[in-house]
């Protein structure tokens, strides 16, 4: 066994400060920022805390980097539910049903279109995910977003956010991308950060912007927003991240993007270009 594994083994079952072993009636709780060493009692950590923050926080810093840039297994957008591929990073390669709030990919569209026409004949205006009327009007979409919103839907909470934002009403966008980025929603945390780092609806903070965008990567598996990786190289080209760290997240982006290639999507691309 290392020296250093010793140590590790050893710091895991002795107060850092005092040094009193875990035993039954002693339970020992680790270090909640890096998880490298344990304490018997509140007392005990605090009285050890000058000695350890050095240590603590080049630890925590390492681990967070860890999350940010270890290899994913899947996009924030998840799986699209009719092929159970990943959903595009694309959103015109992609639909949102405002009738179940569920997002297919294009491909699926099309098929379930073609579907449709062949059975019955004609085309039915159908989801092809929950199977309902998809509504035809804005005031019936608009009642089923209010309801979404009602029930703290984190996607709908940041739609609104966004959409604030793009119609420049900042100080709105602010509080409900916050409520969003509460609920963990990736987009709300990416769409926050550019608030911070432009001081649009709350005071200038490129901390805190710098955070949102982290959070959004890790949300994202390292992958899901084409916006957050090209901010990802601007904070490259300042020097906060390492050559291997933003390596690694380029070759995470690229492996998911190709992971969401189909034949029926690569139709309903084609078919999407004809028409423009």
């Amino acid at each position: 066994m290392s020296a250093e594994n010793a140590n590790s083994d050893t710091a895991a079952v002795i107060c850092a400060s005092c040094g009193i072993a875990e035993v039954d009636e002693i339970k020992l709780t680790k270090c909640d920022d890096c998880d490298l060493v344990r304490y018997c009692s509140d007392k005990c950590q605090q009285d050890h805390r000058m000695q350890h923050k050095v240590m603590c926080k080049e630890r925590a810093a390492k681990l967070r980097d860890e999350i940010l840039f270890r290899q994913p297994e899947g996009s924030h957008l998840g799986d699209c539910p009719i092929c159970c591929l990943p959903l595009p990073l694309d959103p015109t390669k992609s639909i949102k049903m405002s009738c179940c709030s569920k997002t297919i990919c294009r491909g699926c569209e099309i098929g379930n279109c073609r579907r449709q026409i062949q059975i019955g004949g004609r085309l039915d205006i159908t989801c092809p995910f929950c199977r309902h009327p998809i509504p035809e009007t804005k005031e019936e979409a608009n009642k089923i977003n209010l309801k979404r919103l009602e029930a703290n839907d984190p996607v709908a909470i940041a739609e609104v956010g966004r959409r604030h934002c793009h119609e420049g009403e900042y100080d709105t966008a602010f509080e409900y991308l916050t409520k969003g980025a509460e609920l963990g929603d990736v987009n709300a945390h990416y769409h926050l950060s550019r608030l911070y780092e432009k001081g649009q609806g709350v005071e200038k903070d490129e901390k805190k912007g710098l955070y949102h965008l982290e959070e959004a990567a890790i949300a994202a598996a390292n992958l899901g927003l084409d916006e957050a990786i090209q901010s990802l190289k601007l904070c490259y080209k300042k020097g906060k991240f390492s050559k291997d760290d933003f390596a690694s997240a380029l070759r995470a982006h690229q492996a998911a993007v190709n992971e969401m290639k189909s034949p029926q999507r690569e139709e309903a691309t084609e078919i999407a270009e004809q028409e423009v």
